[in-house]
């Protein structure tokens, strides 16, 4: 062999794919000789072949030869067969194999004497995403099914013969449309569908497999509720329908039109269905009408559904006798399950109601034909037939009748005889006849009681001796009419029973009968009038509170508990504790909006009765107390914020003032309360009075002034004695929120401000300065503060923001945009504050800014800032320059130049103030010249 072909490309590609079709022989042969036994497979088999797949890849398979080809293939059928002998053996995992045997098909390509290879290797790939799909991995699933189709994409589908090959189209495209189906990517898996339609090659089992999918889909969707989903999973069972007709009448053979045939009216059976849940029941019956054209059978042996689907329709369409005919059909129909019988009775009589005696007997006699392996059901049918077959006279006539007749009947006695529900006719009697009105009254059948009552009181005797009798019977009789809705009706019942027996029962069904009339001014003069009764106990206002919340009365509610209230001033013993009637009248209040002041009055009101009785006595002790005060102090907090939210800043400071008394309240003697909160309620309190003072642009008047700044006193002690108590070991929420000590010193700061006394203003920067909860972000907002406005103060702004530069520069990572706002702001306050009476002062902060921007990465300094800089140093040096004071100039003027070198996107401006420079010194020569000459 010559060196050329030694060293030649060719050669050495296929030593290399040599190499490789060993290695995957190698590792195919070890798979062979994997036994049944070998559980798990090894985990190392699958990556060692995808990377020689990798490998073979790379190496160009469009140049491999027809052997090296050929035996790509070889390898690629012994790889799946050694797959398929796993799985018969009941191994699982090697799914990965399967893909990889399909990848070599893949690889290999086309093969002079294997025909079809493409749809070989779609096959394969089409089998093995069916495993993953079975394994719900969908998205490996997909990869296979899309890498299918673009293999069989390639061939011409007239070109196809092959029946199977033929199928695999079909299924291709289904199985891709049900896996994007289940990743709810519905819109492709319809298109998907739709596109399986010209793969069905006049084939019966193409067109019942694809007819098949669509009424799936369509049921799928037809479990969910709504008027979207049930169009579209119409749209798709229509779909099914006209396929699988479309099948009829392109298929002839008997054979293959019987499964077509029974999943038309499998398909048609669900869109009646549909048609019945969006209750269009002209459709359900044109549905029906359809099947049994089809079926040419008698109705007893047709599928069991036609009839309930039918029945039901009817009832929609309000066609009782048709609907009736269909029952009756059912009852000759050995087909129907007992459950669905039952269902379609049930639905009868609810649409029905009563029944002639007649219909409803034979109906019954038949159910005993159904159900006489199942006396529960037929138990069942009865209550449901005779105890919700009417109301009113024709019911209890029907009644009456069943009970005779039914207790008579043979086969009645000897369905019940068998078992242990009924032993005889006698308590099968009792138990569908009417007891008593009592009876229907505890059950809420107001009607029938009624009735029954008003029947009754025309045996009670009208003599004196009788009217606690006959008032009871009228107050029952309100009840049953309040139960009805008939208000009018109780509201004369009651009042004849007032007459007879004026009591607390009698008012307080007269303030109910207001209540559910909405007439809450009479509800409340009633509910007032209830204590001028003689039986009158202070239970009754608490019902009626009751009352008014169930009817969502919350003003009525609040006075019935208000007056409540009023009781416990008296000092009397009360069967329930004070604060839990306050409680319950401060959670009614919170429950909608608009009864804000009414929350404020009774809030305050809590706190003068917590005053006068004590902590203790008011909350009550141990944990009990402690719950109750933290609930009050709660919701007196809530209500402040959500006014402060509304912008209602003047309630907002009420609220948040109260709860800071109920937030400092000791239970048990506590050494201390809710410090915290006390704080934060009192620090947001009188940012809420600096707040009314603007919206109402009314301004405070000193006593105001000094009480806020009375508060704030209290806190800053409170934040003193937590700051001392405070160990290392405790945990943050032993200290105030550093945002409340912020807002706290500012608010402290304007409020001095305004009575003229600096030197706390100064004290109290100094003491937050020196604080731990100082931070320069902080610093930076006290600074921007301080510095503008009417809190204008330059010694206080320059000492905070120097304090922040300080900070900012001695973190790790410094926020050099921050860092830039500082300085520019320093300068500023130099220049108004001092002017130009100290000129080094503010060089010197200038060149402190320089110093910072040495050594930083291009842009990290803000760039806008950075030309600030350089551009205000440099018209700095102007006045220096006209009055030819050469020092100052040329300071200025370096600095400008420093400033811009470091600024990018100054590199004209940069240039400019070199020719200047250099100008200006050389002007500064030739006048020195001239001076020196004219001085010699």
């Amino acid at each position: 062999m010559r060196i050329a072909e030694i060293n030649s490309p060719d050669l050495r590609q296929h030593d290399a794919v040599s190499l490789t079709l060993q290695q995957i022989e190698s590792l195919v042969k070890q798979i062979e000789l994997l036994s049944p036994k070998t559980s798990p497979l090894p985990s190392s088999l699958s990556p060692q072949l995808r990377q020689c797949l990798t490998q073979l890849s790379q190496l160009g398979p469009s140049s491999f030869s027809k052997s090296v080809k050929l035996q790509l293939w070889k390898l690629s059928y012994r790889l799946w067969n050694s797959c398929v002998d796993l799985t018969n053996a009941g191994l699982k995992g090697h799914v990965e194999l399967r893909q990889s045997a399909a990848d070599i098909l893949a690889i290999a390509g086309d093969v002079a004497g294997v025909p079809s290879p493409a749809m070989k290797a779609a096959s394969f790939y089409y089998k093995t995403g069916l495993i993953w799909h079975e394994m719900r991995k969908f998205d490996l699933a997909n990869d296979c099914y899309e890498k299918a189709t673009d293999l069989v994409a390639k061939v011409e589908i007239d070109s196809i013969s092959d029946l199977g090959e033929r199928k695999l189209l079909l299924d291709l495209n289904i199985a891709r449309a049900r896996t994007a189906w289940e990743v709810s990517d519905r819109n492709v898996s319809i298109a998907l569908l739709n596109r399986s339609k010209k793969f069905l090659f006049e084939t019966a089992e193409n067109y019942r497999i694809l007819a098949e999918q669509y009424l799936a889909f369509g049921k799928a969707v037809l479990m969910k509720s709504g008027v979207s989903e049930g169009n579209e999973a119409l749209k798709l069972m229509n779909e099914g329908l006209e396929l699988c007709e479309k099948g009829l009448r392109v298929v002839k053979k008997t054979d293959e039109t019987l499964s077509l045939k029974t999943l038309r009216d499998t398909t048609l059976r669900f869109i009646a269905a549909s048609h019945l849940q969006r209750e269009e029941f002209d459709s359900v019956v044109k549905c029906v009408r359809v099947l049994r054209d089809y079926s040419g059978v008698k109705s007893g042996d047709q599928h069991p559904s036609l009839s309930v689907l039918a029945l039901k329709a009817w009832l929609g369409l309000g066609r009782f006798s048709e609907a009736e005919k269909e029952l009756r059909d059912m009852v000759v129909n050995k087909g129907v399950p007992e459950a669905v019988w039952v269902s379609a009775v049930e639905a009868y009589f609810k649409a029905v109601g009563v029944a002639g005696v007649e219909t409803v007997k034979s109906i019954f006699l038949g159910l005993l034909g159904r159900c006489q392996v199942s006396a529960c059901a037929a138990v069942r049918v009865i209550y449901k037939v005779i105890g919700e077959g009417g109301g009113g006279g024709e019911g209890l006539r029907i009644r009456e009748i069943m009970a005779e007749e039914l207790v008579s009947d043979e086969r009645v006695v000897t369905l019940f005889a068998e078992t242990s529900l009924v032993e005889t006719p006698d308590l099968l009697t009792h138990l569908i006849s009417l007891s008593s009105a009592a009876a229907h009254f505890r059950s809420k059948d107001y009607e029938i009681s009624a009735g029954l009552f008003e029947k009754a009181m025309l045996y009670v005797p009208s003599g004196t001796e009788s009217r606690i009798l006959r008032a009871k019977g009228y107050r029952v009789l309100c009840l049953c009419h309040l139960g009805l809705s008939q208000l009018d009706q109780a509201k004369e019942y009651i009042d004849e029973a007032e007459k007879l027996e004026p009591n607390i029962a009698c008012a307080f069904l007269k303030f109910k009968i207001y209540l559910q009339k909405n007439d809450h001014a009479a509800a409340i003069t009633q509910m007032k009038a209830m204590t001028g009764c003689t039986d009158f106990t202070t239970e009754f206002l608490s019902l009626a509170a009751h009352e008014a919340v169930a009817c969502r009365a919350l003003g009525v509610a609040v006075s019935s508990l208000s007056d409540l209230l009023n009781f416990y001033t008296s000092g009397k013993p009360m069967p329930v504790a004070e604060i839990v009637v306050v409680r319950t009248t401060l959670a009614i209040l919170v429950q909608e909006s608009g009864h804000e002041y009414d929350l404020l009055k009774h809030m305050k009101r809590a706190q003068t009765r917590m005053t006068e009785l004590g902590p203790d006595n008011f909350f009550g002790k141990g944990e009990v107390g402690r719950r109750e005060q933290n609930w009050i102090a709660t919701n007196a907090w809530n209500a402040g914020t959500r006014a402060g939210l509304e912008e209602n800043y003047e309630l907002c400071a009420e609220f948040l003032s109260l709860a800071a008394e109920f937030y400092d309240v000791k239970i048990d003697r506590e050494a201390e309360g809710n410090n915290i909160m006390v704080c934060k309620s009192i620090v947001l309190a009188v940012s809420a009075m600096i707040a009314t003072e603007k919206q109402k642009k009314v301004a405070m008047l000193d006593a105001q002034v000094r009480k806020a700044i009375e508060l704030l006193d209290r806190v800053g002690k409170l934040v003193e004695s937590l700051s001392a108590a405070e160990n290392p070991s405790d945990c943050q929420d032993s200290s105030l929120d550093p945002k409340f000590q912020l807002v706290y010193m500012l608010n402290a700061y304007e409020l001095y401000g305004r009575l003229k006394d600096s030197r706390s203003q100064q004290l109290l920067v100094k003491s937050y300065l020196n604080s731990k909860v100082s931070n320069p972000k902080d610093l930076l907002q006290i600074g921007l503060a301080f510095s503008q406005g009417s809190q204008f103060n330059a010694e206080v702004a320059t000492t905070t923001l120097n304090a922040c530069l300080s900070g900012l520069l001695a973190s790790p990572l410094p926020d050099y945009n921050e860092v830039a706002i500082v300085i520019r702001r320093l300068i500023t306050i130099a220049v108004v504050y001092k002017g130009d009476a100290d000129d080094e002062a503010v060089y010197n902060l200038y060149k402190q800014a320089q110093r910072i921007m040495v050594g930083l990465r291009e842009g990290e300094y803000p760039v806008a800032e950075g030309k600030w800089l350089a551009t205000t140093s440099w018209n700095r040096a102007a006045v220096p320059v006209r009055l030819r004071q050469v020092d100052g100039a040329k300071k200025w003027m370096s600095l400008a130049l420093e400033f811009a070198k470091k600024v990018p996107g100054m590199e004209t401006y940069k240039a400019c103030m070199e020719d200047f420079i250099a100008s200006f010194e050389k002007k500064q020569q030739e006048d020195e010249e001239k001076r020196s000459k004219l001085t010699s």
